[in-house]
């Protein structure tokens, strides 16, 4: 079994490092804020008092943060885990951010003669916590393959994406995906309660229908109960929105429906629901339109 370190520890850390230790690894973890890691350290995880020190003898580095900010912060800067990472240690970024960051942190491993993947997840809160996600990587074929019995126990699947970046520009696809699937299905929950048609009766149809998705069923169940409690926050979604658009400029290509995702999630932030589920962007929706969607 392998000795990891593991930094980051909010929803989906705290839920990739329970399954590590359920395969049998020795994980060592490190939290900016301390109290998060007290469910992992009873479960048998070891509490650092840095970052340096989790990455210390470590044969994988793996960490999972909110955003380019933290990475930067933790791992990039002056006298950052990236300076002080050994070059027999394989580190694994589990994050969403944009492609450059991704690159940037290839880049300042590989002059260090250490092994790195980009490696970023789909999957929020269960799936995190039942060993369910699916993880993209970009990096060397060899490296992925090394880095299987760590990355197995988190993931229902994982999928080689090529290059270094490239599970980075994967996850910003995935997520124009599914942030696309929140905005038509609070467009079509309104259009169909301004119709004056049974809302339960419409997600019947979404079960079973060609364009069916279990976005539209599991948001679709919640968004009828009011439930916006959440599993990835529309401030991360946001977050995600802007990365996809900076990729898309970097690439030169016009995604019509990527402007008015990104006006509703910010105007959903704006309302103060930014902490809420990231299908808060079709309370906005509903708002804007006077219907109540709830049962």
């Amino acid at each position: 079994m392998a000795q990891i370190g593991f930094l980051g520890l909010g929803t989906m850390g705290s839920g990739m490092v329970r399954n590590l230790l359920q395969a049998g690894h020795a994980v060592t973890v490190f939290n900016r804020s301390p109290e998060r890691a007290e469910e992992v350290v009873g479960l048998g995880a070891r509490l650092a008092s840095s970052a340096a020190e989790a990455a210390q003898g470590a044969d994988f580095l793996m960490y999972c943060f909110a955003d380019d900010r933290a990475v930067e912060e933790v791992v990039l800067a002056d006298g950052g885990v990236a300076e002080h990472v050994e070059p027999s240690t394989r580190v694994i970024d589990l994050s969403t951010i944009s492609v450059g960051t991704a690159l940037r942190e290839h880049e300042v491993y590989e002059t260090r003669g250490v092994r790195f993947l980009d490696a970023p997840v789909f999957g929020s809160r269960g799936e995190a916590a039942g060993g369910g996600l699916w993880v993209v990587v970009g990096g060397a074929e060899e490296d992925v393959e090394a880095a299987r019995p760590v990355l197995e126990p988190i993931s229902a699947t994982l999928h080689h994406m090529g290059a270094k970046g490239s599970g980075a520009r994967m996850k910003l696809v995935g997520n124009l995906l599914v942030a696309s699937q929140l905005q038509a299905l609070g467009d079509a929950l309104t259009l169909a309660r301004k119709s004056g048609l049974d809302l339960d009766a419409v997600l019947g149809v979404l079960d079973v229908a060609d364009f069916r998705t279990p976005i539209y069923a599991g948001v679709g169940r919640r968004v009828l109960e009011g439930d916006y409690s959440p599993d990835f926050a529309l401030k991360l979604l946001l977050k995600d929105l802007r990365l996809i658009a900076g990729q898309a400029q970097e690439v030169g290509i016009e995604l019509p429906t990527l402007a008015t995702t990104t006006d509703l999630a910010e105007a959903g932030v704006d309302q103060g629901w930014g902490e809420e589920n990231a299908s808060a962007v079709i309370k906005v929706l509903a708002e804007r339109a006077q219907v109540d969607l709830t049962r």
